[in-house]
């Protein structure tokens, strides 16, 4: 899930706004907001900023006020979430997004194909970012964001090749998956690639496998449901015990609103099922209406996801 606003002075006015607006601030931490305040401009501004922010957040106030009868040890939290979130969905942080300026994009829920000039035909998923760099010598793409399908067109003199994250996939003679999330997940669907991070560090996959690859290195090959790798070129994603933050991680790509998971203790809860890419709020509706969580979805804006 993407991350909230970078300014780290408004991060710490959202905090302090929740924080004074708590009934339960002592007078402790008035003394220290007054204090805060007082350091500097930016401080009242950033404040300011928080109220209007509050102002536009609506649909927070009655559950706000439903949690602080009820005593939830999560209500600040759950505002703060709320609120960086909204502040992150309705700014300009998309302009700090990777793949701005890439060759070929798709916007949220769209998908798109198209032929590169050797004959190879790519598809993007939802909002993905994919830039093309050709050569004499070789076929160079980076998978800036988002996922993508490429059937690749021979030419011995000239391989092919994948960046995406860490890591570099290169086609041998191939049909294959890339998707660039938390980590990057490579499947084949047509004969083999090779998938490396450094010259140590690669491995060949073959058709019917996958293999998956980040901070902590290349994962274990394994054998792939090309139904389910594929489910997002047929506008559908689905999931098969997968834990929900990666659910909402992998929702959040096909709505235009964050997705803010504000309680990490319900993040490994395993979700099973299949959902239209096009219908993401459906889809967050069946996830608060099965597991024990709540949704608060703020008109498209963003949706905060806690412990019912």
């Amino acid at each position: 899930m993407t991350e909230p606003d970078p300014d780290p002075i408004y991060r710490e006015a959202l905090e302090w706004f929740v924080r004074i607006k708590d009934e339960q601030a002592s007078a402790e931490d008035r003394r220290a907001f007054a204090e805060w305040i007082a350091e500097s401009p930016a401080h009242e501004a950033a404040f300011q900023r928080a109220q209007q922010l509050w102002d536009r957040f609506e649909i927070v106030k009655p559950e706000y006020d439903r949690m602080r009868a009820s005593g939830s040890l999560n209500r600040r939290t759950l505002l703060i979430g709320g609120l960086a979130g909204l502040a992150a969905a309705s700014g300009g942080y998309i302009f700090t997004r990777p793949g701005l300026f890439a060759d070929y994009t798709t916007d949220v829920a769209e998908r798109r194909s198209f032929e590169l000039a050797d004959g190879s035909i790519v598809e993007l998923g939802s909002y993905s970012a994919l830039s093309v760099h050709y050569t004499d010598s070789e076929r160079r793409l980076v998978l800036h964001r988002g996922e993508g399908f490429f059937q690749v067109a021979e030419d011995a003199a000239r391989p092919f090749l994948v960046e995406a994250g860490i890591g570099t996939t290169r086609a041998l003679g191939t049909q294959f998956n890339v998707k660039l999330a938390d980590l990057v997940t490579v499947s084949v669907a047509e004969h083999s690639v090779s998938v490396a991070l450094d010259a140590a560090r690669a491995v060949t996959i073959e058709e019917g496998w996958q293999v998956t690859y980040g901070a902590a290195g290349l994962g274990t090959p394994q054998q792939a449901d090309q139904g389910v790798v594929e489910a997002w070129r047929k506008d559908r994603i689905v999931f098969e015990d997968v834990p929900l933050r990666r659910v909402l991680g992998e929702l959040e790509r096909y709505r235009r609103g964050r997705i803010v998971l504000v309680d990490e203790s319900i993040g490994d809860i395993p979700v099973t099922a299949i959902f239209e890419t096009r219908q993401t709020e459906q889809a967050l509706r069946t996830i608060a209406e099965t597991l024990p969580i709540r949704v608060l979805n703020a008109a498209g804006f963003v949706a905060v996801v806690y412990r019912r």
